[in-house]
């Protein structure tokens, strides 16, 4: 069984898991409207950290911040990363993207490759082996969770560190204001009156090993499925294929009864929001809570699906469903169990579900003490 060793999220909400679950459950928002930022002539709102706290002559914030974030889940074990049985994984869409503009600190023209910022990143750790990079557009975090599932299953390594990252920056707010993607406000997951998405900066780290036997405290990565339908380069498939198909994987023979709730990718984009609704219903889990956390962090890419399954373990070990910031009325043509107000479980499994530009989806079920 794939078991999560530890885990920490470093973002406007906090440096720890602790922080950020303890904001997003007492209902905190990172969320603001910035005007002028970076020259954009639009303004928007986003979750951003503080630049000049991860002000780093060596690293770039993203490096800065992956880093951080996995140098504070390794304190919590007694795992050597210098090892040849520990393997890197980085989740991230973009990386550092900003060096094909702006490059004030002088960092290598190189980094703007993933390939070389994740080799940086291990350097760091000394470790040897090379890095793996996964870059499926928003369902990156969860396909870098189920990619450490298979090396962990193959005995070839030991330990998988997964930790996924984007910040955000002119480049990437200009494409999406470009795609009218953006809301002018916070967002509305799943609502009536929702108008888009916002932007979110953040790294987010899982170690995850394999054991014969886990104890009932300990989180288990069941299934994962990744199922490409390739509808459009940006619009998901109307009737919801793609992420129906990975939803009946992931699920396979478990009760929708033993589901605490399903986590959506939940945007708040017109077509995600309905969409998703379409493949919940289509894969019989319309029963189930659903949640989105988009309402307190903006969409943090990359990073999104190593976050929100974090969010969500601890959610359920806390016995608690947390609300979907933003929401209040359904917008969306299709049942969904959602509430905006957090709400109490008793169950110990979740899915965590993406969706992303060129039609990927991916879902993957995480069960406390595995399935029993």
């Amino acid at each position: 069984m794939i078991v999560c060793v530890s885990h920490n999220i470093i973002s406007p909400l906090g440096t720890t898991s602790a922080e950020n679950y303890a904001a997003v459950k007492s209902g905190k928002s990172a969320l603001r409207k910035y005007d002028g930022l970076w020259g954009l002539p639009e303004p928007f709102v986003a979750s951003l950290l503080d630049r000049k706290a991860y002000a780093d002559e060596k690293y770039t914030i993203d490096e800065r911040i992956v880093i951080d974030s996995i140098s504070i889940a390794l304190k919590n074990t007694d795992i050597d990363a210098t090892s040849k049985k520990v393997l890197f994984i980085i989740s991230t869409t973009k990386g550092n993207v900003f060096l094909l503009d702006k490059n004030e600190n002088g960092f290598p023209k190189e980094r703007v490759r993933l390939g070389m910022m994740a080799r940086q990143i291990t350097k760091h750790f000394h470790n040897p082996n090379e890095p793996v990079v996964v870059s499926n557009a928003c369902i990156s975090g969860v396909c870098a969770q189920i990619e450490a599932m298979r090396y962990l299953e193959s005995g070839e390594y030991d330990y998988v560190i997964v930790c996924g990252v984007d910040v955000q920056s002119a480049f990437i707010v200009s494409g999406f204001q470009s795609f009218k993607a953006l809301s002018p406000d916070e967002c509305k997951p799943f609502d009536a009156n929702r108008q888009g998405l916002n932007l979110g900066d953040a790294a987010a780290t899982i170690i995850y090993t394999k054991k014969d036997k886990v104890n009932e405290n300990e989180w288990v990565a069941c299934r994962g499925a990744i199922r490409n339908d390739a509808n459009h380069i940006s619009g998901p498939s109307r009737v919801g294929e793609g992420s129906f198909r990975a939803l009946r994987i992931a699920l396979g023979d478990l009760e929708p009864e033993k589901i605490a709730f399903i986590n959506a990718h939940g945007t708040a984009t017109s077509y995600n929001d309905e969409m998703e609704s379409i493949a919940i219903e289509r894969a019989g889990l319309s029963g189930v809570p659903v949640n989105s956390l988009k309402g307190y962090y903006g969409h943090t890419m990359g990073a999104a699906g190593v976050l929100e399954t974090i969010l969500s373990m601890q959610a359920v070990d806390d016995h608690n469903i947390l609300g979907t910031r933003g929401f209040d009325t359904i917008g969306v043509t299709h049942p969904l169990d959602i509430s905006n107000q957090n709400r109490a479980t008793e169950k110990r499994a979740f899915i965590k579900l993406l969706s992303g530009f060129g039609g990927c989806n991916a879902a993957l079920l995480m069960a406390k003490g595995g399935l029993q």
